[in-house]
């Protein structure tokens, strides 16, 4: 069975931060380049993050640009999103997603294989 799971969410305090790790079961992340997405309540998803299969290029979201940071792990089969600076802004679902090409996208419609999610809330 295909998976990915999702982890590392929580309730943090603004400024603070949180490592998100997205780790699949069922296939190796070697050749997909994977996203990172968030959903707040009564907003459309966003992509905020993605990692090209071999880990070369990445692309971040204006929101998230210089404070979240995403990297891979091939060998742990694993993608992590290092988020820094948080905000309460940032409160949301997070997902990661897997797509079978090389080059990484934003837009939510280019991926087939979706984590189930994992809450951050950013709060005092």
């Amino acid at each position: 069975q295909l998976q990915l799971v999702e982890s590392g969410g929580g309730l943090v305090q603004p400024g603070g931060s949180l490592r998100l790790s997205c780790a699949a079961s069922g296939f190796t992340l070697d050749a997909d380049a994977i996203g990172w997405f968030r959903q707040a309540p009564g907003k459309e998803r966003e992509g905020i993050s993605c990692i090209s299969s071999l880990g070369s290029s990445t692309n971040y979201a204006g929101s998230v640009k210089g404070r979240f940071t995403i990297s891979r792990d091939n060998a742990k089969n694993t993608v992590y999103l290092q988020m820094n600076s948080l905000k309460p802004e940032d409160t949301a679902a997070y997902y990661c997603a897997a797509r079978s090409r090389l080059v990484c996208s934003l837009a939510s419609y280019d991926y087939v294989y979706w984590g189930q999610g994992t809450q951050v809330t950013v709060s005092s």
